[in-house]
């Protein structure tokens, strides 16, 4: 089973927000402009970022956990799949065998079907709701690591800022020699590994796309 798109920024940051706020100091008439404690100078401001989709869809945190979600869905369907082809031959069933039985009998046979057909339509929702939960979960977690991982990449090269890059979002250009993109997907996987105590893939399979390449 598919696992559905998505692709928020990962501890996206508005740009213009943090230029405004740098630039907002007062300084006094005919004074030099000096440097105040907290304040960035734009100068000295360093700025990285990350297509975001592709962090995501080569962690091989999410790459194994979206495995184990669909796998989980195929298994849903085919039991979904199953218990509907009973129920269909059972309504066959009393449609060829309906004229052979009383009125009362065919109204409780009836009202039977009415009662299995509500439980099988509320068996496929309480799947599908499940599915959805993991989902959540596995997104929520891996936003969760891929932010922690970056607060400690920018802490360890002196970054004020990791944008995210995804087509249609915030940043429309951006210097290619800003692009930490596969420095930081070298990282997280060692850091998951390091982690998880999980050798590296003999061959890196990348997982459903969290949305359209950039």
């Amino acid at each position: 089973m598919k696992v559905k798109t998505i692709i928020n920024a990962v501890g996206m940051l508005s740009l213009a927000g943090i230029l405004l706020g740098a630039c907002n100091a007062n300084t006094p008439s005919g004074a030099a402009s000096e440097g105040v404690a907290g304040e960035i100078n734009m100068t000295d401001l360093k700025i990285a970022y990350v297509h975001t989709d592709s962090v995501i869809n080569k962690f091989e945190f999410f790459i194994n956990k979206s495995k184990e979600i669909a796998d989980k869905g195929k298994k849903f369907e085919d039991e979904l799949a199953s218990r509907a082809r009973g129920f269909e031959r059972e309504v066959a069933n009393f449609q060829q065998s309906a004229n052979t039985m009383t009125i009362n009998q065919a109204r409780a046979k009836e009202e039977e079907l009415v009662t299995k057909e509500r439980n099988l339509v509320t068996f496929r929702d309480n799947l599908m709701q499940e599915l959805s939960s993991d989902e959540s979960r596995l997104y929520n977690d891996v936003y969760d690591r891929i932010q922690e991982y970056l607060a400690k990449h920018a802490e360890k090269h002196d970054l004020e800022m990791i944008l995210s890059y995804t087509r249609g979002g915030g940043v429309w250009y951006a210097d290619k020699a800003l692009d930490i993109t596969d420095e930081v997907i070298k990282g997280i996987n060692e850091d998951f590994r390091a982690k998880s105590g999980t050798a590296a893939p003999a061959a890196q399979q990348q997982a459903p796309a969290a949305t359209e390449g950039n």
